[in-house]
């Protein structure tokens, strides 16, 4: 059994879309035979996937600090809760319990959680898997994430990054692609300052 880790904002977006792919994912996570970790709130996207993993029977692993949870912002039907008193610590903490990442949409603290761990596997500091599983609004021309990956694939031709490290951003187009992605092999350690 994998845990897989899941990024995911604390709202739940302006379309039905993110929702249903949040609750998609919670279980493929089951159905693949893996447990959640995560943030630990049961608000936005973050509460629709928890929820979905424990109705298929899953074990999820919330990890918080102790601020969200004054706010009243935390899960109280996981299978466990870890509380810790800050940010550094449980970032770390999640990146430690998971086998690899599934990175839904969100906002700063999305992102910046995501872009921590690829820098991570970027240092050889982590080995994990890093999934953007996108989603399709609509009639819209684009999906959520090209604009992201446009961005990635602009740093990489700029010279700011090489192409071994912006591969290290993958990304999946259903909840089943990204569980197998998060659960496989990281891509190939390459050294940043080398080569």
């Amino acid at each position: 059994m994998s845990t897989i880790c899941v990024y995911c904002g604390s709202s739940s977006g302006t379309d039905g879309a993110f929702a249903l792919m949040a609750e998609a994912l919670g279980t493929a996570i089951v159905e693949a035979g893996h447990r959640l970790v995560y943030g630990g709130g049961d608000v936005g996207l973050m509460g629709i996937v928890a929820d979905a993993v424990l109705a298929a029977g899953g074990d999820v692993i919330g990890v918080i600090t102790e601020q969200l949870l004054a706010l009243e912002v935390g899960h109280d039907g996981l299978t466990e809760l870890e509380v810790l008193p800050n940010m550094h610590s449980r970032k770390a903490r999640m990146a430690e319990l998971a086998d690899g990442i599934v990175v839904l949409p969100g906002g700063f603290g999305t992102y910046e959680e995501a872009f921590e761990v690829l820098t991570w596997n970027q240092l050889g500091i982590i080995s994990s898997p890093v999934v953007f599983l996108d989603v399709t609004l609509g009639d819209a021309e684009q999906s959520f994430y090209d604009p992201l990956f446009d961005f990635i694939d602009g740093a990489t031709a700029a010279g700011f990054m090489k192409p071994q490290h912006g591969v290290l951003a993958q990304r999946a187009v259903t909840p089943a692609e990204a569980v197998s992605i998060a659960a496989g092999p990281a891509p190939e350690f390459t050294r940043k300052w080398v080569g």
